[in-house]
């Protein structure tokens, strides 16, 4: 049989098998072992997507009525490279979440001004910021509880093994607890608000109690305090700082509101204490910029420029 009546009867395989027309038995006999090894782990990525954001994204909900009317699926052929990836790609651009099929890993980020919240294999939570990414690898979670995060996020750990989040600027474990940690360029901040938790960073290690807090910027020695808050104001829409250079509270607000800030003509290293809103651009500006008297102005679409009347 020719490659290319090969893929198009995989093809047709692969239409019927996600319609529920062929069972997984059936399906394995249709086609190569390596094909069906493929076809399961683009069937688990698309159920994954669908648990996560069942009720909000319209992009899956076209294509399972797509499914249910048993359209066939059509697949741009990639020349030498293995045509059912061809379909995996697809169904990411479309649903907008990157599920690595070769190794198990899953990649789940936001985009500017987006929170998004994942259910881990173990009833763990994670609430990930704007602009933050975070990957972990699904087969050996249960021996393993290690994730990559890059970014902000807020995590509610289930009770088992040790829980790990990597970062370049530091690591946390965890056996059950609440905390936040904050990755972002030079900044490595670790909030616990329940339970337990061990930061080590620089060679150092840190044990955090509820309440308490720490942070290294720039590479400096790490700086402990004491929080009153219950969880961390991002999630309920405010961005909340304490003794921070303005760089890092640029940086929230370019990957909140999808804008360029342009810090050449000023000090961005004089720190900033307060908060801004996720809902209003302007009162952000203004919660931010005129507090320090920082003039500024948006002499181009999206790019504001301080120090500028």
């Amino acid at each position: 049989m020719k490659e290319q009546d090969l893929h198009n009867t995989n093809n047709t395989y692969l239409a019927q098998w996600l319609a529920g027309d062929i069972s997984d038995e059936q399906l394995k006999e249709m086609v190569s072992e390596a094909d069906f090894k493929a076809f399961l782990k683009l069937r688990k990525g698309i159920n994954t997507y669908a648990d996560l954001n069942a009720e909000t994204d319209s992009t899956f909900a076209k294509i399972q009525e797509q499914i249910s009317h048993k359209k066939p699926v059509k697949v741009r052929q990639l020349g030498t490279q293995r045509w059912w990836l061809g379909i995996a790609a697809s169904v990411v651009v479309l649903l907008g979440i990157f599920f690595l099929l070769d190794n198990d890993t899953i990649l789940v980020e936001t985009n500017f001004g987006e929170q998004k919240t994942i259910a881990l294999l173990d009833g763990s939570e994670v609430i990930l910021n704007s602009k933050s990414t975070i990957s972990y690898n699904e087969k050996n979670w249960s021996k393993n509880r290690t994730l990559q995060l890059n970014g902000e996020a807020y995590f509610k750990v289930q009770k088992g093994s040790t829980f790990t989040v990597e970062t370049a600027n530091g690591t946390v474990q965890v056996l059950g607890t609440q905390f936040n940690v904050n990755t972002n360029l030079d900044l490595f901040e670790v909030v616990c608000y329940e339970g337990k938790v061990r930061v080590e960073s620089k060679e150092k290690s840190v044990v955090l109690l509820p309440s308490n807090s720490l942070r290294r910027i720039n590479g400096n020695d790490l700086e402990q305090w004491n929080v009153a808050d219950l969880n961390p104001s991002w999630i309920h829409g405010e961005s909340s700082f304490k003794n921070v250079p303005l760089k890092y509270v640029i940086s929230a607000l370019e990957s909140q509101y999808d804008i360029t800030i342009n810090s050449s003509k000023i000090n961005d290293n004089i720190e900033f204490t307060g908060s801004f809103p996720h809902n209003d651009i302007n009162i952000a500006l203004q919660t931010v910029f005129k507090s320090l008297g920082i003039p500024y102005n948006e002499k181009e679409k999206e790019t504001i420029y301080l120090g500028v009347k």
